[in-house]
């Protein structure tokens, strides 16, 4: 039997063991960002602008709930990483096979409750008129497809949790380009429009998903599950839950706020609406390096703990850091220089300079706080991976209080400069909550292992 490869990070150099980690996790990053960015671009330039608003009006609501699936896949995935790094491979398969089930009716509960109140949600977020049904026919098949996302998240999790980076990138990587093809085909060919962007989306990611299970199945022993470990075990669910529900909430929690944001941004109009979803799409996809960078804490901070190696979560802590600030301050003349180009790949000619202009200053403010933003996900995520998710739960409501206090307060009086400025205030909210609490939660942990 074929053996897979992974990866132990409680012993060597914690600089080489993050950027050993967390290159293959960028790189599924960048694709997923490929695959959304390609959404809007084709759309933007083939479609039109109503569209591009349309699917960008969908985005906090896409977050609000893709998000919190994503966070229970990644939370569930701590308390194997512990058991890897434990070295308690019964265990670790126990786990496992709680986790299936749990996604398993998450996935259906989640899909059947959107996709009813799907149409009730755009309402309420005051989404304009002129692009709702595009709005309705973009995201409904989105969060039909919550199922696909729970499949995907939990297996890469899974095999993440053993210290292997590289398999789900694989599988990414080849889902990015399906979903490009079927772009191009369903909008251009079968003048599908969003609804052709949104099947594109969910089927590429089920082909991702459906091969990473079969390919992670045949080349890792340790996923082969005895009999003796299929059965419903209350107390591994419970530790599952306890770890999972708090990172799933937590996106949500952030996500509520940028629904406020965006139900602000909404009523400012629809180019408004575009070029938030411009300038949001080019900052997102160089915020990828910070996303990789948080997966890789947690994973580490998982393993550490578990080995009960209190002492090198400081030291993985300083050097994911120097990475973070390292990149922040290169992105950020990046940007200042090439926003243009980047801006244009959404909009078609002879589309209002407005949209530029706004997309720029989104650009430019979020890579202004670039800094603030990896600590947030790397000081997060290592909390999140040292098992206090519940902790890390107040970071994110931090960040919903910023973006709703600037969505309800200031867009109304400022308009889209002060909507530009909501997410850099979350992340400096965030960052004020995060440090004390990782260095007591050390403190605390250190007392605990003296004992």
């Amino acid at each position: 039997m074929a053996r897979g490869k992974t990866k132990d990070m409680t012993v060597g150099s914690p600089m080489r063991h993050i950027i050993e980690f967390s290159v293959p996790l960028l790189l599924g990053f960048l694709f997923q960002q490929l695959y959304n960015i390609f959404d809007a671009m084709i759309v933007g330039r083939f479609v039109g602008l109503d569209a591009l608003a349309a699917v960008g009006s969908t985005g906090s609501v896409n977050f609000l709930i893709i998000g919190f699936c994503m966070g229970v896949c990644n939370g569930f995935s701590i308390p194997l990483a512990q058991r890897f790094g434990a070295r308690d491979n019964d265990g670790m398969k126990k786990y496992m096979m709680n986790a299936i089930y749990l996604s398993v009716f998450f996935s259906v509960i989640l899909t059947v409750v959107t996709v009813v109140f799907c149409k009730q949600i755009l309402v309420a977020m005051d989404t304009p008129g002129d692009i709702l049904a595009l709005s309705y026919n973009y995201i409904v098949i989105i969060l039909a497809g919550i199922p696909v996302t729970f499949l995907y998240n939990l297996i890469s999790g899974i095999i993440r949790a053993m210290g292997d980076s590289k398999t789900p990138v694989y599988f990414l990587v080849m889902s990015s380009v399906i979903n490009i093809v079927l772009d191009l085909v369903l909008i251009n060919v079968f003048s599908m429009g969003v609804v052709g962007a949104a099947v594109a989306t969910v089927v590429s990611q089920l082909v991702s998903g459906v091969c990473c299970v079969i390919y992670s199945y045949k080349r890792y022993e340790l996923l082969h599950v005895e009999k003796r470990f299929r059965k419903i075990d209350g107390r591994s669910m419970g530790k599952l839950l306890y770890v999972g529900i708090p990172m799933g909430l937590q996106y949500s929690i952030t996500a509520i706020g940028s629904v406020v944001l965006q139900k602000s941004v909404n009523s400012l109009g629809k180019v408004a609406v575009a070029s938030m979803t411009a300038g949001g799409k080019v900052s997102m996809f160089f915020c990828c390096p910070y996303d990789a960078m948080g997966s890789t804490m947690a994973t580490y901070g998982g393993q550490n703990v578990g080995a009960g190696k209190i002492d090198r979560l400081n030291k993985g802590l300083f050097s994911v850091s120097v990475l973070g600030v390292a990149y922040s301050i290169i992105a950020l003349v990046f940007l200042a220089v090439a926003w243009k180009p980047l801006v244009s790949l959404f909009i078609g000619e002879g589309q209002s300079m407005d949209v530029y202009s706004n997309a720029h200053m989104v650009i430019l403010y979020n890579a202004l706080f670039y800094i603030p933003l990896a600590f947030v996900n790397i000081v997060r995520f290592l909390i999140q991976g040292m098992g206090y998710s519940q902790i890390a739960i107040i970071a994110g409501i931090c960040e919903m209080a910023a973006r709703t206090f600037v969505g309800f307060m200031l867009v109304p009086q400022f308009g889209f400069k002060a909507a530009c400025i909501a997410s850099p205030v979350a992340w400096v909210m965030a960052d004020m909550f995060l440090f004390p609490a990782y260095f007591i939660i050390i403190k605390k942990m250190k007392r605990i292992a003296a004992r």
